[in-house]
């Protein structure tokens, strides 16, 4: 889990203002961390199959927050996909 200083910083990094929690630019980095965070604890426990699903959950919110805000804000996608290192 992040802690409340790194969802703050990514908050402020991707969002219009400090408030701005609920923008897709937000919700797809915190995702894209939290889904890096899952992903080393199932490096190490390779049958937790309950934090693998959630995982799969993850996956899929992100991508459904990608193709909103590539259908909507065309530049602000690029650059998410660019400054999380995500696709192409």
């Amino acid at each position: 889990m992040l802690t409340q200083e790194e969802k703050l910083a990514l908050i402020k990094e991707f969002g219009k203002n400090e408030q701005d929690s609920g923008s897709s630019a937000v919700q797809i980095a915190l995702l894209t961390k939290n889904m890096d965070i899952l992903q080393k604890h199932l490096a190490v426990h390779k049958k937790d199959f309950s934090s693998k699903r959630g995982l799969m959950q993850m996956v899929n919110d992100r991508k459904q927050h990608l193709i909103y805000l590539q259908k909507c804000d065309a530049a602000s996608y690029r650059d998410v996909i660019k400054r999380l290192g995500i696709r192409k």
